[in-house]
Formats: C-alpha cells, structure tokens, sequence
C-alpha cells in the first residue's frame, strides 16, 4: 500500500504507478499533450508537470513514479501559469482558421480552458504540408504540434515505423517513410496515428465530409473473430467514425484497416433494403406480409411433396449468437430436420472436430491475452498480420521484444517470416507428415513432459511407437524442407515452455484438414502445454460470429453448446416444448450433394454468398440451380442471390441491430445498435421469428428481444447460464461460465479435461490429397485473404478499401515468371481441372518456384471456379489449399 497527499488530502494506492495514473484515478485531471495511455510516457510536452515537495523543480507526473510518503500539488497558480505559457508557444504558429473550425479537438479545448483565443493563434494552412492522396486519411502538417504521438503509437502499438522524424529542434518535420505522400508508403490504413492525434494534423476524411459525430455507440467489430471492440461515432443517423474501445481486453485500444474504415457498405449504393420475389427472372418488390406468406407456402409445399428432408437453414458467421440459434431452431422445429450448417463447415469445423475428439470441447483452449505469456509461438498455416491484424501485431511485437520465439509453418513466406526463428515453408498437403515428424522429434530425443503424460495422457507406449516412421529424415524430402530445421523447430516447441500454437485455414482446408489439427493437439499434450498461460491450441477464426454460429447449434449433428443431439434431447425437447427430429441432418456439402442428384428442393441461406465462396463453383451452380426455392437473406443481392435465388429478405448489418457476438477465443461480448436499419430492412432475428410464424409455429418463437433469446440460450446451454446481458455491460465474457458469479474462464483444461483426467495421443496415418501437379496442370495453387478484405467482399469492396487494394492478385516466384514471360501486373488466365479464372501476377518470392498463392475477394474474378472438389474426409471441409493448376498468356 502506498500512502501519498494530493493536494492536501491523504490517498492510498494498492499498486505501483505513476503520478499520472494514480491522481486520475481519483478523478484528477492534469493536462497533457504528448500523453496516450496506449504509449509508453515521455514527458515532452511538460503539461503534466506538478509540484512535490521536496523538490526543487516541477516533475512530469507521467514519468515519476508515486512513492509512499510523496506530498504533491496538481494545479498551483505556478503551474497553471507555466501550462498557460506552453499552450500560447504552440499556438504561436498554428493555424487560426483550424482553431475555430474544429473546436472538439483535445488541444482547442485544452487551450481555450486556459483562455486562449483566436488572437493567441498566428499561424496559417500551409498546402505544401497538406496530403488528401489517402482513402481515408488527410493531412495537414501545419497543425503539428510535434507531440510526436503519430510517431510513437506506429511504432509502440501497430508495430510499423511509417511516421519518420526528420531534423531536429524547430527544423524537424514528420513525414511518412519512402514517399512524401502517405498513400505510397509502408502504411497499412489502422488508423492509430489519427485516432491518437491531439489536433487533427491528421484526420479522418469521413469527419471532414460529414461532421464530428455527435453520439457515440459501443459495439464489435464486424469483420474477423478477433471481435474488436469498438466505439462508433453517428451523425444524423449515420456512421461518421469509428474508434477503439481505449478499455477492450480482447484489442486494448486499437484496430485495423477494415474495423477502423471498412463502414461504408452500410449506405453503399446497392444496399438492398426491400423484400423481393423473382418473377419470369425479373425482382418484384414486394410487403413483408407478402413474402413472408409466399415464402412459407413454398416451403409447406415442398416439405408436403419431397418430405422434410429436402429443405435445408444455413445460418451465418455475420448473424449474432441469438440469431443463429434461432436458426437452427427453426430448422429444427419449423421444418422438423437437422438440415442446418454454417460457414464454419466450409472453414474451422475441421478444428473443433479435431479438439473436441481429443480433449472434449470444440474450442480454443486459451485466449489472446496469451500471446504475452508464450514463451514460443508457433503458426500454423495462419497469416495473422493480415487476417487477423490485431492478434497479428501482439505476436509481431512479441517477437521484437523477443518475449517469445517464432515458429512459422506455412508454404508461402508471410509477414512473421522474418522474425521467425525458424519458417518450415512446406510443400502444401503435408501438414500431418510434418507434424508427425516434429512429435518424433519430441519422442526420441525424450523432449516431452514426464510428469504431465504421466498424470494427463493416455496410449503414449503405442504412439511413441507408431510415431518413429515420422522421423524428420524419413518424411523431409515428401515436406519440401530439411530435417534439421524440422528438428529445430521441435527442439524450439518442446524446450521454451510455455509454448502456444495458432493455426488458420491452411491448417483446416486440406483432404487430412481436422486429422492435421489432431497432430497439434498430439504436441501440446506430449509437451505439456495445455492448461496453463501462454500455452494450447487456438484456432483464429476466421469470422467475427463463426464461433457463435456454430456453437449455437447450426451444424447438424449438434445442438446449442456443441451438444450431439441424443446428449441434449431431453433438455432441448423441454425448453422448446418441441420435438428434436432423430433422422441424421445434412451438413452444406451434402445438401449440395443431395440437391445435384435431385433430392433436396429448398435452401434458406442466411447472411452467405454460397455460390462465390464454396470450392468448385460449378457444381454448387449446378446444386443450386436444381432447386425449387432458394431463399437469399442478405444486405445485398449477392452472387447466390443474383443468379439463383427466388426470395430476398433484406437483412439489417450488426451496426443496426442489438445482440452479442462470440470471439475465436470464446468470448461473449455485446454488439449494439448505432444506426437505424436501411429501408424495409430488418434484423436477422425478427425475421426468422415472422417467418416462423407464417409457418404457424410462432409460439416456439414468440420473442420481442434479443436479450430474451439469449435467456433461452443461458437455459439450454449451461456452460453460458452465468453471461448475462447484464454483465456484458462493459465487457465480454469467456464460457464456461455456470453461474451469476463466475468470472469466466481464459483457460480451459487446467485439471482436467471434458472427457476425464486423460487424454489419448492419436495415432494419425499420412493420407496423400488425390489432387497433384502434372504435366498439364504444372503449378501448386493455394488461396487466402488479403489485409484489405474479408472473404467475400460483400462489405470490403463497397468500401474504400478497394482503392486500396483493387484487385485480387496471382503471386508467382520470379523464376518462374521470368520463364513464362510475364510481368508484373499482367492479366493472365489460370485454368485447373474444375474451371477458369482470368487474374493479375504479382511477381514476388514470397512463394517457392512451382507454387502459387491468390486471393479471393473479387467476384469478377470468381477465383472459386477453379478450386476443386475433395473435401476433408472427416467433416467434408473443401480443399480449397491444394489444387493443381497452369498459367497461360492471354493472346
């Protein structure tokens, strides 16, 4: 305890900190310029400075640290004056016009609290130090105070060192690094620098546009299963802005490009905001009233004359917890089957497949706050500096801080590459064989933990015997790297407890996609590393609710809480006062199976463009073009929508609606309506509520909020009872979570496991992917995101983001380029088995000679008419990571 006097009272603290911090947690306020709680202090602009006894001159609160027995003065007449002085030096040579036009600006305010006035500000816009080259950002260097805020937070939070100081004393100037203008530099759009601006020298040009917001809304990002949280900021009802929430546990006051700027989508253009019905190909505008009954007698229809089986939910990683689970209600009670899924299916089933076998929930077992734990880290198949930026940046910094050691599994060479202490840049299709060769590492060199497999795992004799065939010697070649840096990394793992593993799609979307998890998973149980901080297997989810949404149920063989049917039958069949059909569901891929041999007639597709996103779009074409009534609930009429659909039900998009969202690390946070719904749009949930009464089952849906769904949900799934709306007031929540006064759990398995006190290694047998490179089809082709947009593009691309990364691109190795004679930016076509797609080169050696690596976000370029049609052999997954493909020039 630490005992001080502020300005004559008696305070005590319970920690150490500085003055700074410890006087405005008693509400006092001591102005600063220079000062972000995000940044480590520095004490230039000598604002906070204050009087402690003892001591001859004034001192930076923001560096001195409080010390027991201190008697310190905050705001003496001495003070006042000296703060006073300092403000009219700055406003020496600042803008006037700047001053008066903007004056919610912190240092405006701070400056007219200490009654300058206009008279007090000299300086003026000098254009020469203006930049509007940016999508989203304008500059005007004029209004510099050289806080070197802008400076700091690129380098202390984003990681980057965009912001350059040139010269010094009164000569220095901040300029951006490789180019006079911003747009051309190493910028990558998070918008830190503005957010923590104090004076608009940089500023978001929405606010120029449209106006300072005048209310400010709390909610989640949209975009990745980060799940960001975020302040939005409105004007006459719309989106002006949008900052980090400064207190987010999950992003601790920061975002990137697509969560900071990426709002647009919602007034774009070609919003779709009217329910429609397709007539001889032609969309009719119709009431609700209308497409609700049209759409409930086709489905009454259709169950009548092919049976129940035939008709199909898909619920949606951008809906909320409580949407999705009234989803797979409806599906279950209104069309009485277990035909729901979700884009999960199509992304990270393989990784809760593969955790729940083995250690019996279907989940990451630690949270992102882990990574400043880990010791190690290794990534697999996972490119987080693009696809999820903030999780990115926090293994980023911890590889410069050198907290932590890197381990990049991946084929192609990534951001994190180069501070990797070891980059395994396999051949594609081989993520068991090296796996399996790292865990005989483990095994032979007796690299795991004795105590932990003693207490905690079962079948070690039989697998340390199966895994001695996987020696890096025997598998090396196959993998396309050496043995020896496949023993270092083991070495590296094993050794640097403790030691955590994130793993992306390039883990999941392979024909062995959930058994490749399953070898993760066999590490970290022979090495110890599940139950404790810094440590386990965490999937980045790819979308902001694809956690919830399949945790809510939407997947056919499971019920709310990952529940297989049978387990939760009695329960779920009690709080529904309904039955749960028994007949086995269809997941995605087999209701495009069953629909392609003309057994299934009617798809519900919430909030998923099915048709551009799944692989081998041909036959899902050819799926769906065989069915009698597509339904299309979306903001927009999407590529499913356009060339298929029936029905459109205008969806409203997270910013108009209320509900929560579930992270990729479990978390439960609130998302909260800053704008009104566009046109006749509604929000997910209202509509499965009216359809369902069309359907005549309204009472099993009779709900007027969503925080009445999700007490419905806190019933059915015990492991959420103690997440209240009421708690997620000002933060998330992590499940388990049983009751009222449970704080949550950030790790799991730290005793025990679901399944008991053990768990069995697995024994995992290498199975080749039938899709291999050939004389026709020479290249090795695999697909992932870009920083700049989100799957689809469904938002990104009505965004300025656009303009910031215009089209997808087809990396190839110079070598190979410079063989076939391309060059940089050339549209080339790039054919498989399956289809076509005309696409740009981009010629780098980020990928090895006969492999090579495009987005998907264009639907111009519909890249998924290429990519094939194997799936995971367990859980039907595309392999959208491996498919065999050839280049040629366009005459």
């Amino acid at each position: 305890m630490i005992k001080a006097t502020i300005n004559g009272e008696e305070r005590h603290f319970d920690k150490q900190t500085s003055i700074l911090e410890a006087v405005s947690l008693l509400g006092i306020n001591i102005p600063t310029l220079c000062n972000d709680k995000r940044l480590k202090p520095c004490g230039a602009c000598r604002l906070c400075v204050v009087e402690i006894k003892g001591q001859p001159h004034p001192a930076a609160s923001c560096m001195t640290e409080l010390k027991d027995g201190m008697e310190i003065e905050t705001a003496t007449p001495k003070l006042e004056k000296a703060r006073e002085f300092n403000l009219k030096m700055l406003a020496q040579s600042y803008p006037v016009e700047a001053f008066e036009q903007f004056p919610e600006k912190y240092f405006h305010t701070l400056a007219k609290e200490y009654e300058l006035d206009a008279t007090d500000f000299q300086g003026k816009t000098i254009q020469s130090k203006t930049d509007r080259t940016h999508p989203y950002i304008e500059i005007d260097m004029s209004r510099c105070i050289h806080c070197n805020r802008c400076v700091r937070i690129c380098e202390q939070v984003q990681g980057r060192f965009v912001w350059q100081i040139l010269n010094r004393g009164a000569q220095s100037v901040i300029v951006p690094d490789a180019s006079p203008q911003l747009k051309d530099s190493s910028c990558i759009s998070c918008g830190a620098c503005v957010d923590t601006c104090p004076t608009g020298a940089l500023e978001d040009k929405s606010v120029i546009r449209y106006g300072t917001p005048t209310n400010w809304t709390k909610t989640v990002c949209p975009y990745c299963g980060t799940g960001c949280e975020m302040n939005v900021g409105t004007r006459n009802d719309k989106i002006v802005q949008i900052k980090p929430a400064p207190d987010a546990p999950v992003n601790h006051g920061h975002l990137c490009v697509k969560g900071r700027y990426a709002f647009e989508f919602v007034d774009a253009k070609d919003r779709a905001t009217e329910p429609m019905i397709r007539e001889k190909d032609v969309w009719k505008i119709v009431s609700w009233e209308e497409v609700l009954e049209f759409t409930a007698n086709e489905l009454k229809r259709i169950s009548a004359k092919y049976g129940a089986q035939s008709i199909g939910v898909l619920g949606s990683a951008r809906a909320t917890n409580e949407e999705n689970y009234l989803a797979q209600k409806f599906a279950r009670v209104c069309l009485e089957n277990n035909n729901v899924d979700c884009c999960a299916r199509v992304c990270h089933t393989p990784s809760a497949a593969a955790i729940k076998t083995m250690l019996g929930t279907g989940a990451a077992t630690n949270s992102f706050n882990d990574v400043e734990f880990a010791n190690v880290i290794m990534i697999c198949g996972a490119n987080p500096t693009e696809n999820h930026p903030i999780v990115g940046e926090r293994i980023r910094q911890a590889a410069l801080r050198k907290t932590a050691k890197l381990i990049v599994i991946d084929p192609r060479r990534t951001e994190l590459t180069k501070y990797a202490d070891v980059h395994l840049q396999i051949r594609a299709g081989t993520n068991v064989l090296v796996f399996n060769a790292i865990a005989a590492v483990i095994v032979e060199e007796n690299l795991f933990d004795a105590d932990f497999v003693r207490e905690r795992v079962s079948e070690f004799e039989e697998y340390c015997e199966f895994i001695k065939q996987f020696a890096p010697e025997n598998v090396a070649e196959k993998c396309g790297v050496s043995a020896e840096d496949i023993r270092k990394a083991a070495r590296i793992y094993a050794n640097a407890k403790p030691a955590m593993t994130v793993h992306g799609l390039g883990m999941t979307e392979h024909f062995q996609g959930t058994e490749g998890v399953m070898c993760i998973v066999n590490l970290a149980l022979l090495t110890g590393n599940l139950g404790k901080r810094g440590a386990g297997v965490n999937p980045l989810r790819g979308q902001n609710n694809v956690q919830g949404s399949a945790q809510m149920g939407c997947d056919p063989a499971n019920l709310t809480g990952s529940i297989a049917l049978d387990d939760g039958r009695e329960l779920f069949e009690s709080v529904w006062n309904a039955p749960v059909p028994h007949e086995k569901g269809l997941n995605l891929l087999e209701m495009m199976d069953s629909a392609s041999d003309g057994n299934f007639k009617a798809l519900w597709s919430i909030g998923y463009d099915i048709y551009l996103t799944n692989a081998d779009a041909h036959e899902t074409g050819r799926a769906l073009r065989s069915m009698e009534l597509v339904i299309v609930q979306d903001m927009f009429l999407n590529e499913t929508a356009r060339e298929f659909a029936h029905v459109f039900l205008p969806a409203a998009s997270s910013f108009e609606k209320d509900g929560t969202f579930m992270n990729g690390e479990r978390r439960v946070q609130r998302i909260r309506r800053a704008v009104s719904p566009r046109g006749n749009s509604k929000s997910d949930w209202e509509i499965i509520c009216a359809l369902a009464a069309a359907m005549g089952k309204g009472e099993h849906f009779d709900f007027h909020s969503p925080e009445e769904i999700w007490n419905e949900i806190r019933a059915v799934w015990k492991a959420s009872y103690g997440i209240t709306y009421e708690r997620l007031d000002d933060h998330g929540l992590q499940w388990n979570c049983f009751s009222e006064s449970d704080a949550g759990t950030e790790v799991l398995h730290k005793d025990e496991f679901p399944l008991g006190k053990r768990a069995a290694l697995k024994r995992i047998v290498f199975a080749p992917t039938a899709e291999i490179v050939s004389a026709e089809f020479p290249f090795l082709l695999t697909t992932g995101r870009t920083l700049f947009h989100f799957n689809a593009g469904t938002m990104t691309q009505r965004t300025n983001n656009a303009k910031l990364r215009p089209s997808d691109l087809l990396e190839i190795n110079p070598s190979d380029a410079e063989r076939l004679s391309f060059k940089d930016g050339e549209i080339v076509n790039l054919q498989s088995r399956y289809g076509e797609a005309k696409i740009p080169v981009h010629i780098n050696d980020k990928v090895k000679k006969g492999e090579l690596y495009a987005t998907f976000h264009n639907t111009e370029i519909f890249l998924n008419q290429l990519t094939g049609a194997h799936r995971d052999r367990l859980v039907k997954t595309p392999e959208y990571k491996v498919t065999a493909v050839r280049i040629d020039k366009i005459d």
